[in-house]
C-alpha cells in the first residue's frame, strides 16, 4: 500500500464522521492498525454497524450513536481529538433534487456544526470529504482546482458550500483545513442496494444475480473511478501534510478514465456474464464526463495513488463474490 509507510503518534485520538458508512468505515480500520484512538460518529443513516462490528471489541475504538444535525453530539464527539475525518453525508445527485432542503440541513448545517466544534474544542486539523460534482457544467478536462463550472445540483452546492465554509474557518480562526474532492469512489464495503446506490457495486450486484443492468443515457459517459484504498492514502497524506497544506482542496482520483459501457463489459468478462445492459434515460444534475487532474495532490500532499481501475475494480469484484 502507498501508505503503509505512514506512521501516527500511539497517542492520536482521532474522530470519523460517518465511520460506519462506505469511506468512513474503510478509514476507521486503517487508523486502528495505525494504533490511533479512533471515535466514531454515525447516526446509521446510510452506514450500518456490520461495517464496524470488528472494531467494537477494539478498545481504542468507541461508536457514538450521533447526528452531525445535532450541535451538542458534535462538540461531545469532538472532546480531547486531535484530528477530525469529516466523512458523514449525505449522497446522491438525483436524491438531492428531490430533498434540497435534506441535503441543506445534513450536508451544509451538519458539516459547519462539525467545524464549529471542532473549532472550539482545538481540533489540530479537520479534513473533509468534498466531491468532483463542484465542477458541475465545466467541460474541460482534466478537471482543475480553481476552473469550476455552473452547479448542477443540491448535493454539488452542498459540497461546495462545504469548503467555502472550511477556507472561512482556516482564514478567520485558524482552523487547519484539507477538502478532498473524491471522484466516484468505488470498492469493499460500499452499498449496493436500493435505488441511489453507486454504478459499480449495482453493476456487480447485479451480473452476479444474472439480471441484467441498466445503464443511464448511451453509456459513453466517463469517469475517473478511484478505488477505496486511494482515497485512503489521501486522507492518511492529508493529515500529516505539512501546515502549508492547509486550507485548499484537492483533487483525489488515479487521473484516468473509464466509459460506462467499457466498466459494465468489463464486469461482464470478469464474471463470465453474457447479458447485455439496458439502457435509460439520463438521469438529471449529471455531468458527462469527469478526469482529474492530480497533481495538486501529488505536489503538496505526496499522494500517489497506487490502485488504477484494473487493480481495484478486481478486488472489488472479489469483495462482492465473497460477501453477497
Amino acid at each position: 500500500m502507498a501508505y503503509d509507510d505512514i506512521k501516527f503518534n500511539p497517542n492520536t485520538k482521532v474522530l470519523v464522521t460517518g465511520g460506519a458508512g462506505f469511506i468512513g468505515s474503510n478509514l476507521c480500520e486503517v487508523l486502528l492498525k495505525k494504533g490511533c484512538f479512533v471515535r466514531c460518529l454515525d447516526n446509521l443513516s446510510t452506514g450500518f454497524l456490520k461495517n464496524i462490528e470488528p472494531f467494537l471489541s477494539n478498545p481504542k475504538f468507541e461508536f457514538i450513536n450521533g447526528d452531525i444535525t445535532d450541535f451538542d453530539t458534535c462538540l461531545k464527539a469532538c472532546n480531547n481529538i486531535d484530528f477530525v475525518f469529516h466523512e458523514a453525508a449525505w449522497g446522491s445527485v438525483p436524491r438531492s433534487i428531490e430533498l434540497p432542503l435534506f441535503y441543506e440541513k445534513n450536508n451544509i448545517a451538519g458539516t459547519l456544526n462539525m467545524l464549529e466544534s471542532a473549532r472550539k474544542r482545538n481540533v489540530k486539523r479537520f479534513i473533509y470529504a468534498s466531491s468532483s460534482s463542484v465542477y458541475g457544467d465545466s467541460d474541460k478536462l482534466p478537471k482543475v482546482e480553481g476552473n469550476e463550472g455552473n452547479l448542477l445540483s443540491p448535493y454539488a452546492l452542498t459540497k461546495r458550500c462545504d469548503e467555502e465554509f472550511a477556507k472561512l474557518y482556516f482564514k478567520l480562526y485558524g482552523l487547519e483545513t484539507i477538502g478532498l474532492r473524491y471522484f466516484n469512489v468505488f470498492g469493499k464495503k460500499q452499498n449496493p442496494n436500493g435505488e441511489y446506490a453507486a454504478v459499480i457495486p449495482i453493476f456487480i450486484k447485479k451480473t452476479l444475480n444474472n439480471e441484467r443492468v441498466k445503464i443511464n443515457g448511451d453509456g459513453k459517459q466517463s469517469r475517473d473511478f478511484t478505488y477505496i484504498e486511494n482515497v485512503i492514502e489521501a486522507n492518511l497524506k492529508a493529515c500529516l501534510a505539512p501546515k502549508e497544506a492547509t486550507g485548499e482542496v484537492y483533487n483525489i482520483a488515479f487521473g484516468g478514465r473509464e466509459f460506462l459501457n467499457d466498466v459494465y463489459e468489463k464486469i461482464k468478462i470478469a464474471l463470465g456474464s453474457h447479458l447485455e445492459p439496458i439502457y435509460v434515460g439520463d438521469r438529471p444534475g449529471d455531468i458527462k464526463h469527469s478526469n482529474a487532474d492530480i497533481s495538486k495532490a501529488r505536489r503538496i500532499l505526496g499522494y500517489d495513488p497506487s490502485y488504477d481501475f484494473e487493480k481495484g475494480i478486481k478486488e472489488a469484484i472479489d469483495w462482492y463474490k465473497a460477501n453477497l
